[in-house]
């Protein structure tokens, strides 16, 4: 079988001033765009965050009921594609409740949001939240377990155990996939342009289309999200190394915790035990 080949004469053409003129002279929609995308990028990841600490401590529960809402939440969230997740929660949950839960205008507190903005926070907070949740409770599973039990001889509750103790070494480990998860938070903002939301690549899209340099424009997004992206690893890297430069404060700490354990516990022959 002999596929047709399709003959032209157009040369492919590169319109240089278009292309810069979008990357250095960028007009106002497209700058409201770009802070936009950083606070949907921001919020959501946040409040994922927030969600993936509270699914992993409910997922380490000894409660039955905790464990197994947060296994079916992680399950769900991580086994539905987000693009799907985010037309579900913004078409379908005002369809199902009955009433309109994003309006064109929402109100909270003193910030006026797009009902349509609110709705792609919510569904990448929650979806952001399953990733974090398994995010979160490797890191809390690689904290040496004497730890725990060495704050409960003092009598430190379980609360306080996870504040003072364990979270605090854990966020060494939680800090570089977190990271790596608001690099892609960055990107994954690019799917609010299915609701309409007037995020970077919707306005792009916008001024592709009235120029026709759809390769000029196209290219420049690209190297504005590389940009963003570019940035947030090199302050990502920055807070690595500082935790890094922590770690010897932390040893230390541990020591002192282990050492004023074995003072507090019975010694070899001592007939009574600790208070």
């Amino acid at each position: 079988m002999h596929w047709p080949i399709l003959a032209t004469t157009a040369q492919p053409q590169f319109d240089l001033g278009t292309f810069l003129a979008f990357l250095f002279q960028p007009n106002g929609a497209f700058l409201g765009a770009v802070a936009l995308t950083l606070y949907v990028a921001i919020i959501a990841q946040a409040a994922g965050s927030l969600l993936g600490v509270l699914s992993a401590l409910a997922g380490l529960s000894r409660n039955r009921l905790l464990r197994t809402i947060s296994a079916v939440y992680v399950w769900f969230f991580r086994g539905t594609p987000l693009l799907v997740q985010l037309v579900l929660v913004y078409f379908g949950t005002p369809y199902l409740l009955g009433i309109d839960l994003f309006p064109a205008n929402e109100d909270i507190w003193f910030i006026s949001l797009r009902g349509a903005v609110l709705a792609g926070i919510v569904a990448f907070s929650f979806n952001e939240g399953a990733y974090m949740s398994e995010i979160v409770r490797a890191g809390i599973q690689s904290v040496d377990a004497g730890q725990t039990e060495a704050a409960k001889s003092l009598g430190m509750t379980y609360r306080l155990t996870m504040t003072r103790i364990v979270l605090p070494q854990a966020l060494r480990v939680i800090i570089p996939p977190l990271g790596n998860e608001f690099n892609n938070m960055l990107k994954t903002t690019s799917l609010l342009t299915i609701i309409a939301v007037q995020e970077m690549l919707r306005v792009a899209q916008a001024q592709a289309s009235a120029t026709f340099k759809y390769f000029e424009i196209y290219f420049g997004l690209a190297l504005y999200y590389l940009l963003l992206t570019t940035v947030w690893t090199l302050i990502q890297g920055r807070i690595e190394r500082r935790l890094g430069v922590s770690d010897a404060r932390t040893k230390t700490e541990k020591g002192f915790l282990a050492r004023l354990t074995g003072l507090r516990s019975p010694g070899p022959g001592a007939g009574g035990g600790a208070r």
